[in-house]
């Protein structure tokens, strides 16, 4: 059949970089990666699954006091849409991120992904609606407005996360054009590609913007916990005193991303045409079930004993992998720094930014840095990375690249950089 017979998401740029990428890992497996976003799993044990399903069998007979047929009905049936492990996760978002949620405004979703495109489609109506996002942005957001069918419009980054001038612009602008700006896609801390964070100032800022143009703020929050030094600050959705924002959370970087366990607290009043009030939440829920019914019961199991096992304090649970990616970060920026420093005879020609936590670094080279560039360097030097632009929603990005640290020793990390080192000789 023709391509132009199947929807337009499907040839989209957005929802093939990550099959590229894949594609030229495959052809190169003795390549040091750095394009992989993957969790560490240095800690993984086997042994772990089976303990966690033991003990989220254990917790629903004694705080729910199932008895052991409803609990074997929990893990092999279908399950409730909105999720079984609701009420662990707010006890988590308490403990770890200061935040009081009703656990009925939580919906566990088949990862953060499935939450973007159940939310995205909950709030397009009809053609006249639009979400912002900053660029670069997550190419897998990108993705999902892409198949929800949201247009998404670029804002500014500058050195404190989304460029708040700009995002006011937009939102004038798309007005003037006679559409209707729904929401605005955010990462206050570590974005993913970038590595940028927003200070306190920049976030209150960023919620009195939203409150005085009647948007929702989207906040995705997958690395807030692996911070390289100083206190935490609070999430968008902690500060927040008007139900602006709809916060979406996984599993993947803090538990194990096999399970794909995601989840978003939608806590807005939705008020009908009956004057019937319901939670966002619900109205979620009702789209899920007709998409992925429900989560995997025994995914959610695996996560509920992990949670269960360590308290919910998910920031104790992490602190291994947490010294892991502190680890990692400074040694691609002192690397960087060795080999492309002022000792470097070509200093400046090739930048890096700092970003204090997370599990990205951006580089800028001389040299446009495209898919045909990463195949090359795959094949002659042994070292991969990611495009920049795949992150942009047009052009941008073509002569960076993004290092992801998060599955590699510091020996790695320095074998890659050499062998980064000398394709920017080769290409300079």
């Amino acid at each position: 059949m023709p391509m132009s017979d199947l929807h337009g998401s499907v040839a989209d740029p957005a929802l093939t970089s990550m099959t590229l990428l894949n594609e030229i890992a495959g052809r190169f497996p003795d390549a040091v990666s750095f394009a992989a976003g993957r969790p560490y799993e240095g800690f993984y044990a086997l042994d772990d699954l089976p303990r966690y399903l033991s003990a989220f069998a254990a917790h629903l007979e004694r705080e729910h006091s199932l008895s052991p047929a409803q609990v074997r009905r929990t893990f092999f049936q279908y399950g409730r849409t909105k999720g079984v492990i609701h009420d662990l996760i707010a006890r988590h978002l308490e403990l770890d991120e200061g935040l009081e949620v009703d656990p009925e405004s939580v919906v566990v979703t088949t990862g953060c992904q499935e939450a973007m495109v159940l939310v995205l489609r909950a709030l397009h109506r009809d053609p006249r609606d639009l979400v912002l996002a900053a660029t670069p942005s997550y190419v897998g957001f990108i993705g999902a407005a892409r198949v929800a069918g949201m247009p998404v419009r670029g804002v500014a980054e500058g050195t404190d996360g989304i460029d708040l001038a700009s995002l006011r612009r937009q939102i004038g602008a798309a007005r003037a054009e006679g559409l209707r700006p729904r929401a605005v896609y955010v990462v206050p801390d570590f974005a993913n590609p970038s590595g940028v964070s927003m200070p306190v100032p920049a976030r209150r800022a960023l919620l009195e913007l939203a409150a005085r143009e009647d948007v929702l703020l989207l906040e995705d929050n997958p690395y807030s916990m692996f911070r390289l030094d100083g206190e935490r600050p609070p999430t968008l959705r902690s500060l927040d005193a008007e139900g602006r924002v709809v916060y979406l959370g996984s599993f993947a970087k803090s538990a194990f991303a096999g399970a794909r366990v995601g989840y978003v607290v939608a806590d807005q009043v939705v008020v009908g045409v009956d004057g019937r009030e319901s939670l966002f939440a619900d109205e979620l829920a009702k789209l899920k079930s007709m998409v992925t019914l429900n989560t995997s019961t025994v995914a959610q199991a695996v996560i509920g004993g992990f949670l269960v096992e360590n308290g919910c304090n998910v920031v104790t649970a992490t602190t291994r992998e947490a010294a892991v990616y502190r680890r990692n970060l400074r040694a691609v920026l002192e690397g960087l720094e060795s080999r492309f420093g002022p000792s470097w005879p070509h200093h400046g020609a090739v930048r890096w930014n700092t970003p204090r936590g997370g599990m990205f670094v951006v580089v800028t080279l001389p040299f446009p840095a495209d898919d045909a560039t990463l195949e090359y360097s795959a094949r002659r030097f042994g070292v991969l990375w990611t495009p920049m632009h795949h992150f942009y929603d047009g052009a941008g990005g073509l002569t960076q690249v993004r290092l992801s640290f998060s599955v590699l020793t510091p020996e790695e990390i320095f074998l890659g950089l050499d062998r980064l080192a000398k394709l920017v000789d080769d290409l300079r």
